[in-house]
């Protein structure tokens, strides 16, 4: 059974910078960041093929970079120039599965 582990959210002033880490990856599928904020869906942030191949929402494009270290079972979701927006649960998951980690919170605030 695999198992995803968040980390690295956690509160963070506008302009600033988090590195979110998805332990357990351990699938050779495509590796996707989502988020959720309260009360609005839940939505794709990036997304990574095995090979590299990154696709972002139009919203992040030019400050997050998503990454995975596939010898270390490990994704990343680099966050540069953060705003209140972005504030949400960010969450792991193997693209087109049910599998999800429990999520980290990210809070982009003053």
């Amino acid at each position: 059974q695999v198992q995803l582990v968040e980390s690295g959210g956690g509160l963070v002033q506008p302009g600033g910078s988090l590195r979110l880490s998805c332990a357990g990856f351990t699938s050779i599928g495509t590796m996707a960041w989502y988020r959720q904020a309260p009360e609005k869906q839940r939505e794709l942030v990036a997304r990574i093929t095995f090979g590299g191949i990154t696709t972002y929402a139009d919203s992040v494009k030019g400050r997050f970079t998503i990454s995975r270290n596939n010898a270390k079972n490990t994704g990343y979701l680099q966050m540069n120039a953060l705003k209140p927006e972005d504030s949400a649960v960010y969450y792991c998951n193997i693209w087109n599965t049910n599998i999800w980690g429990q999520g980290t919170q990210v809070t982009v605030s003053s």
